[in-house]
């Protein structure tokens, strides 16, 4: 009998399976890598649009907020006047969150604050109580009115039922305010500061108008 010819020994059936599957194995381990890749690139991208949708979102909010300051700072005095009407007159001694900044009105502090000149900033609740009694109030950026602005600022305003104070972040614009009422403005010889002191400056339009402006607190840094 003819002895067979040498070869290669083959892989048995089994052998063959286990490395097919291997194989197979193999493959999905990278068709599963390569899908977590694009998942997790999708969620990248998907939060760096976020990201950009809402950064644009805030910086048209806050573009279209600027036109609308513009637009009460410059032009006629009618077209100017914020008005706020019906508005809150309750007492309460928990601090109070204001619709306007600097506040036109609404819940106050029981105690009203002295009239004066004030060269630190004073507590909403209690000035929104003298606006309550008929005074007004203008209010100035300390870090953009010079000290010539101020003394332009104090000269104009009556010497009764007249609180003058810093206020930040107004920026360029002032504001003078009343009871439900106020008028923004940069230029301290704006004839629209003095049109709006004579329809306001202790107005019966108030809720208390006439009430004491003396005889309350006086807040920090009283100069006169």
């Amino acid at each position: 009998m003819a002895t067979p010819p040498d070869r290669p020994d083959q892989p048995t059936i089994k052998e063959q399976r286990a490395q097919k599957r291997a194989a197979q194995l193999e493959a999905f381990k990278k068709k599963e890598a390569a899908a977590k890749r694009n998942r997790l690139l999708g969620i990248i991208a998907a939060v760096v649009a976020l990201v950009l949708v809402v950064g644009t979102v805030a910086t048209v909010l806050v573009l279209n907020s600027i036109p609308s300051q513009r637009e009460v700072i410059s032009g006629d005095y009618e077209d100017r006047l914020q008005l706020y009407p019906d508005l809150d007159a309750t007492h309460t001694d928990t601090r109070v969150s204001y619709d306007q900044s600097p506040p036109v009105g609404g819940p106050h502090n029981p105690a009203w604050l002295n009239c004066g000149v004030y060269d630190e900033e004073q507590q909403n609740e209690n000035v929104v109580h003298t606006l309550e009694h008929g005074a007004v109030w203008i209010a100035y950026d300390p870090a953009t009115t010079t000290d010539d602005e101020i003394a332009a600022l104090i000269a104009l305003a009556p010497d009764t039922y007249t609180v003058i104070s810093p206020y930040e972040g107004l920026g360029d614009a002032k504001a003078i305010s009343a009871w439900g009422a106020q008028r923004l403005f940069t230029e301290v010889d704006d004839p629209a500061v003095e049109d709006f002191l004579n329809e306001f400056w202790r107005s019966p339009s108030s809720p208390e108008p006439n009430a004491s402006c003396t005889g309350g607190v006086d807040g920090p840094g009283r100069v006169s």
